[in-house]
């Protein structure tokens, strides 16, 4: 007999979503609900009588002590950030006090959280003061992320997360006979030693957005800018968060570097980043690169499908890391 799920992943009619969720916010009517995005998890929007929302349905495998972990961690920043130019999009109340509804899907149980919807322009960041402003933003961040008290177990932003299990997944989705599993392996394990080197020179180590890659937290209002999208925000490296910024790939290459110091500048405006934080940023921007590897092949199975993730893709990545410097000084690339 088949027992597992109906499907791997389902979109949820709006319609039902709205029947299910609106009367549970007291928020008025719902007018409008509108599947918005498709990512790592589904994004609608909403328009209520009281104006507008973005409700999240998260993905399956995102646990119910997640989103608690989550929401909570944004209802303390929201406190923590008052009277900064800093905001984050803080999660919307329900009228009973709650913060999320699990919802019952074909591929499992989904978690739906409702957000203030920020009717915000996006900042690409690409003149030396969006850059200052953003960098000194972080750091407001991160200073409030230091008195944030959670107390729910959740992962770490640590070698394990970013460098060894996403080899596992990568050798898992190519397989372990494929001929570049050998480099792989080489170029997880000098990544590891590399990476535990800079932490021994007392790296800022503490919660993390961990996914500041300037898409998801680079909505500005008249002050600073807004943060939201926080799946990723657990303990670790802020050398790591910074190197997300490092490589934004939407800034022109001849001005990356002087834009760069601007985030900097503005980051220590604000709190110390040392210079060895500062000397791990490329390291990390290697680190963040492998971990959007196993990124891609973890929503192979039940999203993406496996038509973009073969030959052609791995060998996009091969180039890439057999390129870097690292390599070249360690002698991986044979």
């Amino acid at each position: 007999m088949y027992e597992e799920t109906l499907a791997l992943r389902s979109v949820l009619n709006p319609r039902y979503l709205a029947a299910q969720l609106s009367g549970q916010y007291d928020l008025g009517p719902w007018s409008e609900c509108v599947y918005w995005l498709r990512g790592l998890n589904d994004t609608y929007r909403v328009r209520a009588e009281s104006g507008l929302y973005i409700l999240r349905i998260y993905r399956t495998e995102i646990a119910e002590a997640d989103v608690a972990y989550e929401t909570e961690m944004l209802i303390q920043l929201t406190t923590l950030l008052q009277g900064a130019g800093t905001a984050v999009a803080e999660p919307i109340a329900m009228r009973d006090g709650g913060w999320y509804t699990i919802l019952d899907a074909p591929e499992g149980r989904r978690a739906a959280v409702l957000f203030r919807y920020m009717d915000l322009p996006e900042n690409g960041l690409m003149d030396e003061a969006s850059c200052f402003a953003f960098g000194k933003s972080a750091a407001e961040l991160h200073a409030a992320m230091d008195n944030v008290k959670l107390w729910q177990p959740r992962m770490l932003l640590d070698t394990d997360f970013l460098i060894e299990k996403p080899l596992q997944r990568i050798i898992h989705h190519i397989g372990k006979e494929h001929k570049a599993v050998p480099f792989l392996r080489r170029f997880a394990r000098e990544l590891h030693t590399r990476v535990s080197e800079a932490a021994e020179q007392g790296l800022d180590w503490g919660l993390c957005h961990g996914d500041m890659h300037g898409n998801n937290n680079a909505f500005q209002n008249s002050s600073g800018f807004v943060h939201y999208d926080f799946e990723w925000a657990v303990p670790g490296w802020r050398a790591y968060d910074l190197a997300q910024v490092r490589v934004r790939k939407r800034q022109p290459e001849a001005n990356q570097e002087l834009l760069w110091q601007a985030v900097l500048a503005g980051y220590r405006s604000i709190r110390d980043f040392s210079k060895y934080d500062e000397a791990a940023v490329e390291l990390f921007t290697v680190v963040r690169r492998w971990w959007v590897m196993g990124l891609d092949v973890m929503f192979v199975p039940n999203d993406m499908g496996a038509l973009d993730y073969g030959e052609d893709w791995l060998r996009v990545f091969l180039e890439e890391f057999k390129s870097t410097e690292m390599t070249a000084k360690a002698g991986l690339k044979d």
